[in-house]
């Protein structure tokens, strides 16, 4: 009998010490400090542009485009209409040119192209 109780005192002895040394060690970890930086990371800098939807200053270049009539239709001098959402640019005469509200009016289908706009299917 005496050989099982000093088996379970000894058993008992060392449960007691491994939970003790590993609270120890889980405290530890919470102590330790993570380095933080000196201070937050940072976006680059990017290069300033100038709004697309404003018409141009005697500040801002020229631009070939000026903003559409409040109805959506195009000013004389600038007869070609674009809409931004779809990307694609309308001619006087094409099937959908007046039923289009324009964001943008070109002088030339050419500069509606070579602002980045196609040119409609029909």
């Amino acid at each position: 009998m005496e050989g099982i109780g000093t088996a379970l005192r000894r058993t008992f002895i060392l449960v007691v010490l491994a939970v003790g040394i590993g609270a120890m060690i889980s405290w530890r970890r919470g102590q330790a400090t993570t380095p933080t930086p000196a201070e937050p990371p940072q976006w680059p800098d990017w290069p300033e542009r100038a709004d697309e939807r404003t018409a141009p200053t005697a500040s801002t270049p020229a631009l070939s485009w000026v903003s559409a009539n409040d109805d959506g239709s195009a000013p004389a001098s600038h007869p070609v209409k674009a809409k931004e959402s779809s990307g694609i640019f309308h001619v006087p005469g094409g099937r959908f040119y007046d039923r289009t509200k324009a964001d943008r009016c070109y002088p030339t289908a050419a500069a509606a192209e070579a602002d980045g706009y196609r040119q409609s299917k029909t």
